[in-house]
């Protein structure tokens, strides 16, 4: 793969399995961080050493990681080990999109989409504990025409699936 792409020009980096398929993680890391360089000076904001350390641990593999789980791993580059650090760098990459809370597990996934206006549903693998971001265009739009038709107006939803992860199935197998 070149170095410097577009994402549809990796379908790695853009499957909606993407954590449960082999791809190159390397560049889609690498990838991810260069977007959210340029997201935020879009933004008008700024990935700060700090908030890209914490974007790069989120990248570091397919799991949500609690705050402290970042903190510790923060402490060990030398970022300190008070909870406000991680929690406003984790809370400042969700506000920019570049991260996400999954709500089930109290933690934090990089977005594999960032940049781009979606509303996905995640994937959570219950032995270990991988996250995938997939489409739930079709889920969401079915729980809107549910809701309209009930009368109730939806403010935020968030959808997780909990289940084992195609290596877990064969290894349960």
């Amino acid at each position: 793969m070149p170095p410097s792409h577009e994402p549809s020009d990796c379908p790695g980096c853009t499957a909606p399995d993407l954590a449960f398929a082999a791809h190159d993680h390397a560049h889609c890391a690498q990838d991810a961080l260069a977007r959210a360089e340029a997201i935020t000076a879009a933004n008008g904001a700024r990935l700060t050493p700090v908030r890209r350390r914490v974007l790069e641990i989120l990248l570091a593999d397919h799991k949500a990681l609690g705050a402290y789980d970042v903190l510790s791993r923060l402490a060990a580059d030398g970022y300190g080990n008070q909870p406000p650090v991680a929690y406003r760098a984790l809370e400042f990459l969700v506000d920019q999109g570049l991260a996400h809370r999954i709500q089930r597990l109290n933690a934090f996934t990089a977005c594999v989409h960032p940049g781009e206006a979606h509303a996905p549903a995640f994937l959570i693998c219950r032995q270990c504990q991988t996250v995938a971001e997939a489409a739930a265009t079709a889920a969401r739009a079915a729980l809107g025409a549910e809701a309209t038709r009930a009368g109730f107006a939806i403010e935020r939803t968030t959808i997780e699936a909990l289940g084992l992860c195609p290596v877990c199935q064969k290894d349960a197998a």
